[in-house]
């Protein structure tokens, strides 16, 4: 037994093996004990012993005897009841392969995002960043679809070139189109950038481009009208002037 006191490895491997079983992270630990982030972690590398009195402070932490730190157990982290994967299995391989200067570049690694799961926690799906898509152009015409009373169309040149993503969700995306007006509140704002399926067929219920008497209009589709979202507009009867240029696919 006196041939463990003072090993480093043995009382790192049962600091870990505690806050593992008792849930405590780094952060948790370095509060408690009063200690730098820097020096815990030196403990549980097993590159610094702690003082005896940190000892007494962990054992008092854990509710454990100083013994159970200072002394190798069978119990200790090897078995701790992790089951390893053979992805995991294969990263320890590859970390075995590594020099020294390769394994403390990997320590450091682990070290920094250990500190950032244990200060911030797990990113949620949500939060993870979006994978990058290839980017493609697409003609703009400024504000030239109303959300009110009507726009003028304007059958020339589109006002610009704009990338939009290139993702499925967007590959029938033909055309952007500026909002203008506030009819279609609260799903368009004014200023809004539509992306457009350029097509003369929608189903009842969709939401689109329409020209009525030379006016461009973004509204939903109805049986006999277009439909205006924000109640404090009135909804336009669909005539014989009457055309659809195209499907609101989304916006940027």
């Amino acid at each position: 037994m006196s041939n463990n006191l003072g090993n480093k490895q043995i009382m790192a491997k049962n600091i870990l093996y505690y806050m593992e079983k008792r849930n405590k992270t780094r952060q948790e630990m370095c509060e408690a004990l009063g200690v730098k982030y820097t020096t815990f972690t030196d403990w549980v590398k097993g590159n610094s012993y702690p003082r005896i009195d940190k000892i007494e402070l962990m054992a008092n932490y854990f509710g454990i005897s100083k013994a159970d730190l200072v002394e190798e157990h069978s119990s200790a982290p090897n078995t701790s009841g992790f089951q390893l994967v053979p992805a995991e299995i294969n990263l320890l391989k590859k970390y075995n392969g590594l020099d020294s200067y390769g394994k403390e570049m990997v320590d450091l690694t682990l070290d920094k995002e250990t500190e950032r799961i244990e200060k911030y926690g797990k990113l949620g799906e949500a939060s993870r960043p979006v994978t990058a898509f290839p980017m493609r152009l697409i003609s703009y015409y400024f504000k030239n679809a109303s959300a009110g009373t009507g726009q003028l169309v304007i059958d020339n040149l589109p006002d610009k070139d704009i990338e939009i993503p290139d993702k499925p969700e967007y590959r029938n995306v033909s055309y952007a189109i500026g909002v203008n007006g506030s009819s279609m509140e609260p799903a368009f704002q004014d200023g809004d950038i539509l992306l457009v399926e350029a097509t003369q067929e929608i189903e009842v219920g969709d939401i689109g481009i329409f020209q009525i008497n030379n006016e461009c209009f973004v509204k939903k589709l109805g049986e006999k009208e277009l439909i205006s979202l924000n109640k404090d507009y009135k909804n336009i009867p669909l005539d014989e002037t009457a055309a659809t240029l195209g499907k609101v696919i989304g916006k940027l």
